[in-house]
């Protein structure tokens, strides 16, 4: 795990911001989800994933409780659905904390944080376009463009059956040619070995058979609404066989967006889909849904890559300094500033002049407002040019604030 401190708190708040942005203009609205979930919450819906068979801070509560630190939040998103009952279609997007006790490496902690978004209502394809397209402008926003967007369809939960079990027969015949920890999965989740990033595995799935094989007309038809949505947005794609995604509650349209200016293994930036037996795998009703995450984590490191995303700090409008006395006018003019809309610091502990003014050339600020021996006789400060020529004007208390609007 990692501390953020302000330059990279700052930008990853502004990374939040945009996200948000993006969002709530396509009427997603801010869900907000506890960091603690009763353990079923995940094991109902990631039985025999790596993330919860392994990487998942489960532990006892005080009650006895089994309870969890949040690994994902599609699952959450899903609890929270079921709890409060909202009317469809429920559109929100998130920012969460995920914990997973995996082994940490450049751009993935074992506490990292994940923007995402979950609609959940209709089964429209078109809804699978939007989620897409919204996510790809927002990457657009911060100036992302070395990006390739990867998709595929799972057809419904029967295609998928039929696609497991043809899947289950290939890989029992190279099974010997599978790295041991994928040939472990076969009988349990032989959908799984396709995500593998082993070269052994991956050399052994030469001629698998692939999933359009199994799906159904009416699977394909909402596919290619899906494709014709997508180019009509003007966003390239490609068909990747292979994507298949690891949880079992994925139908349908399923997505992944890589960035090609990163190492391979931390490439994937966001990824998704539709997921219509994720209700009902929680002891719902069916409810169909579709939604995706992005790590911010790796989103930054491919804005790093790409030399993008690098928000200007807002600067302080004003540094008020205190030239001798006690301290009381830089105390009251610094608040009064602030209470009339200004970003505005000041110095502590009695500082000199030349030690005050290092400060305030290390803050940005852009008038620096002095008050000495001369101005406090008179009811006056002086106002300085901090980034400019210097120029400075004396003026009374009373009209600093009209002033300082004028000036900035």
């Amino acid at each position: 795990m990692r501390d953020l401190l302000p330059g990279d708190a700052a930008r990853f708040d502004a990374l939040c911001r945009a996200f948000s942005e993006q969002f709530e203009a396509a009427g997603f609205g801010h869900l907000i989800t506890p960091v603690i979930e009763d353990l079923a919450v995940f094991t109902r819906v990631g039985e025999g994933t790596d993330v919860v068979t392994k990487e998942m801070y489960a532990f006892e509560d005080r009650d006895g409780t089994m309870v969890a630190l949040r690994p994902e939040t599609t699952a959450s998103v899903a609890r929270a659905f079921l709890q409060h009952r909202p009317i469809l279609p429920w559109k929100v997007w998130y920012l969460s904390q995920h914990f997973r006790h995996e082994k940490p490496q450049k751009g993935r902690y074992r506490q990292h944080h994940q923007l995402g978004a979950e609609a959940i209502g209709p089964t429209d394809p078109d809804l699978d376009v939007e989620m897409i397209v919204t996510l790809w402008d927002f990457y657009a926003s911060i100036g992302l463009q070395r990006l390739r967007l990867e998709i595929n369809t799972l057809g419904l939960p029967e295609n998928r059956t039929e696609y497991t079990r043809r899947l289950a027969e290939f890989l029992e015949s190279r099974r010997d040619a599978l790295d041991p920890v994928d040939a472990a999965k076969i009988e349990s989740h032989p959908l799984r070995v396709l995500d593998s990033k082993s070269a052994m595995t991956i050399a052994a799935l030469d001629g698998a058979p692939v999933l359009r094989e199994c799906v159904s007309a009416e699977a394909v038809a909402h596919f290619e609404r899906v494709q014709d949505g997508l180019r009509s947005a003007g966003i390239a794609f490609v068909v990747n066989d292979r994507l298949v995604r690891g949880l079992d509650y994925y139908t349908h349209t399923v997505f992944e967006v890589i960035s090609e200016a990163i190492d391979a293994s931390q490439s994937t930036i966001g990824g998704g889909g539709r997921y219509d037996g994720l209700i009902e795998a929680m002891g719902g009703a069916a409810t169909p849904g579709v939604g995706f995450g992005c790590g911010v984590e790796r989103v930054l490191l491919a804005c790093d890559a790409e030399g993008c995303f690098d928000p200007v700090p807002v600067p302080l409008d004003a540094f008020v300094l205190a030239f001798g006395g006690d301290g009381t006018d830089v105390r009251d003019v610094t608040l009064a500033l602030r209470r009339a809309g200004f970003a505005v610091d000041r110095a502590f502990d009695g500082r000199s002049p030349k030690a005050q003014m290092k400060l305030a050339d290390r803050s940005g600020a852009r008038y620096g407002v002095i008050s000495g021996d001369d101005e406090r006789a008179d009811n006056t400060v002086t106002v300085r040019d901090l980034r400019g020529d210097g120029a400075q004007r004396r003026i009374a208390i009373s009209e600093l604030t009209n002033e300082l609007r004028n000036l900035l």
